[in-house]
């Protein structure tokens, strides 16, 4: 090792290391550290070439510049200071430390005791100091140049009411997809194949499982698994490089590129409210090492960490770097990586303070504030497992909210439940009771039906208990309640009556969830009727559970799904910004929504409270209020049927205007025609009939 190089003073900004063409910059952040020695390495990253103190600090930032160095140095950081756990400070100089900043990493750590900073099965525990070096069992951070000639292709900028999301994993998506060159990665998403079946079926955005640069857990590890989903962050800067074909940051840009021309956005799952290194028992990477005291929130003894997340630690968003590094990512992802928005693991823990949860947060307020973040997509999980932890309908504008209220609802009027009508008429019409307040419009629930956190839409239909053997947790982990209904035989069945029942009630949710106001979000899978074999956890299952089995997709529900998503998109009353109250319009004096029994009289007050209640009709216009220009069709009625077959019996149509029936999930294939009276009804089904002119829906 030598300490040749000189650095010069360099500068406190940007934090990161930053190519200038001439040199590299470095700057890091570190409150409670008394020095700090930056590390370079040999091009094949064996060899630790330089151990070199960085000359200069401006308040808590940490700096230097060395001149010649380029793209491609291999670099890491060690931190020296207090080793006293007890007051939250946990500085180990033995240890390797990635740079929070890191545009690129090399892989992923080698697990081995050397990992942490105290001497693992010592009698003191984590008050125990370890003197071993960590960095053979540690990745390099990567010098970079993100630089790219993103040409001429505009960002699709979709407003959330014309939006269709498409939750999906790098890899469970391409893995075994048909076509796709580079299988698993962020050039397999490129693939021509990949991307023309996203637009043939009608995606206008893909949201990404966490991409950022994540840890498989030792736990996982030692039982031959891995972190599959990748909500276990280790640096919020670098893509993860099992993602990297050829380990280039170009490839993720080149896939945004490729998607932005083909019409569709990429939003990230972002994981800011964690760690990968969990809690004082965890290993020291990174933030730890830097500065436990700053990086995480630490209990009254600040021996331990608040742990919010059920992660093992929570991310101190109430110091002003701590909040900065994360809006410095966001900015990142949107400006040099060209990402359209961000889906918020654990939002609800962004918003905490002293007090709880709080939509006034810092966090909030300078996402809200920032020009280039406000104007992106932002989409919150608005829960997490601390006190007064679920905020469902409490974010402020704009962010949306994934509803897990519409998930709830619409599986158990589909499952029989009772006393569910209400329940279903409040989700179909954009869940007003939760969002509806300071302004914010009805495209602020994501609705969801299923997610990559629980039963795909296939096992919904075919499992009533979840089937995770695989994780290695003796099937304990996952959600036990899944308001699931395998209709008559538990997982795959060679019984045609139950597999034509399972079909129609797959098309049945596929069709509430894309008929309701809102903003509808499919898990990558549910279009053609993709199963993990009733596993509803498979955070750990790189493998054959957790990929998208292509190979028996099924044609008939993907044709739907496609045809569902295209009447979406030509009938804007089914999503709409503004709220459905049943309030008259001033265009014709006319109520926006009106409810139906089946024998043709409005909806009562008894008929609401009838726990029998399987039947839920919806006859929509344009909502009171929308401008005059906006009023671009006349109405459509919505009916679902979760009971026995029925005569439904129209409403009648005025003078000159006919009902044409559009959609029916029990004959997927019918034509359009007038319908006129009493219509015949199949059980467990749905029907959407739009109101048009009588010579056009005769023609």
């Amino acid at each position: 090792m030598t300490n040749d190089f000189r650095p010069g003073p360099g500068l406190a900004h940007p934090l990161g290391a930053t190519f200038d063409g001439a040199g590299v910059n470095f700057a890091v952040f570190s409150q409670n550290a008394t020095r700090m020695l930056l590390c370079l390495f040999s091009d094949d990253g064996k060899t630790e070439i330089a151990r070199i103190p960085l000359p200069e600090r401006d308040g808590d930032v940490w700096h230097g510049y060395l001149s010649g160095l380029r793209p491609g140095q291999l670099y890491g950081y060690r931190a020296e200071g207090p080793y006293a756990p007890q007051e939250g400070h946990r500085f180990n100089p033995n240890k390797l430390l990635l740079d929070p900043y890191a545009k690129r990493v090399t892989g992923h750590p080698e697990w081995h005791d050397a990992l942490y900073g105290y001497t693992v099965g010592h009698e003191d525990g984590d008050l125990s100091f370890d003197e071993r070096d960590s960095a053979p069992y540690m990745p390099r951070c990567v010098v970079e140049d993100p630089c790219f000639d993103w040409g001429r292709t505009p960002r699709p900028e979709t407003a959330l009411a014309d939006s269709v999301i498409y939750e999906a994993h790098v890899k469970g998506l391409t893995q075994q997809f048909p076509g796709t060159t580079h299988p698993g990665t962020f050039l397999g998403l490129a693939s021509d194949a990949m991307l023309d079946h996203l637009t043939g079926l009608g995606i206008t955005a893909i949201e990404l499982l966490p991409v950022h640069t994540f840890l498989d857990d030792r736990f996982l590890v030692d039982k031959d698994l891995s972190n599959y989903w990748g909500y276990q962050t280790l640096g919020y800067f670098s893509p993860d490089p099992r993602y990297l074909d050829a380990g280039k940051l170009q490839e993720f840009q080149y896939m945004v590129a490729r998607m932005h021309a083909a019409g569709i956005e990429v939003i990230l799952d972002v994981v800011y409210n964690h760690t990968c290194e969990g809690d004082e028992m965890g290993p020291t990477l990174s933030f730890r090492g830097l500065d436990n005291a700053a990086y995480y929130w630490l209990a009254e003894d600040p021996r331990h960490c608040i742990n919010d997340t059920g992660c093992g630690n929570t991310m101190n968003m109430r110091h002003p770097m701590v909040l900065r590094m994360i809006m410095d990512s966001l900015r990142y992802w949107v400006s040099t990586m060209g990402v359209d928005g961000f889906r918020f693991d654990l939002c609800a823990t962004l918003g905490r303070t002293n007090d709880g949860f709080d939509p006034g947060a810092a966090f909030f307020d300078a996402l809200r504030q920032d020009p280039m973040l406000g104007a992106v997509k932002l989409i919150a999980e608005p829960w997490d497992i601390g006190p007064g932890g679920y905020q469902v309908g409490a974010f402020p504008p704009p962010f949306s909210e994934w509803n897990d209220k519409f998930r709830d609802g619409v599986r158990r009027f589909w499952k029989g439940d009772e006393a569910m009508a209400p329940e279903l008429a409040d989700r179909i019409t954009g869940s007003a009771r939760q969002f509806d307040h300071s302004g914010r419009p009805a495209t602020s629930s994501v609705n969801l039906i299923t997610a990559h956190d629980g039963f795909t839409l296939a096992d919904v239909t075919s499992f009533n208990e979840r089937h995770n053997e695989a994780n290695g947790e003796e099937n304990r982990d996952g959600h036990g309640d899944n308001a699931s209904d395998n209709m008559g035989a538990e997982g795959a069945t060679d019984d045609p009556a139950i597999n034509a029942a399972r079909a129609q009630r797959r098309r049945n949710m596929l069709a509430t969830l894309l008929l309701s106001q809102g903003t509808p979000m499919l898990l990558a899978g549910d279009e053609f009727g993709n199963s993990q074999n009733g596993n509803n956890n498979a955070y750990c299952q790189d493998n054959e559970i957790g990929w998208l089995d292509w190979s028996n997709a099924d044609q008939g529900l993907m044709d739907f799904a496609r045809r569902l998503i295209a009447f979406r998109k030509a009938h804007p009353i089914v999503r709409q910004k503004r709220f459905l109250h049943a309030r008259e319009r001033i265009v014709d004096g006319i109520e926006d929504l009106f409810w139906w029994r089946e024998d043709g009289a409005e909806m009562e007050d008894g008929d609401w409270e009838d726990p029998a209640r399987r039947f839920v009709c919806a006859e929509m216009r344009m909502a009171s209020g929308t401008p005059a220009y906006a009023q671009r069709e006349e109405a459509l009625l919505l009916a679902f049927n979760a009971g026995d077959p029925l005569e439904f019996t129209l409403p009648e149509p005025p003078e000159g205007r006919a009902w044409t029936r559009a959609i029916d999930t029990a004959a997927p294939e019918a034509a359009c025609e007038t319908a006129a009276g009493a219509v015949p009804m199949a059980g467990d089904s749905v029907l959407v009939f739009v109101l048009e002119e009588a010579e056009a829906a005769d023609g």
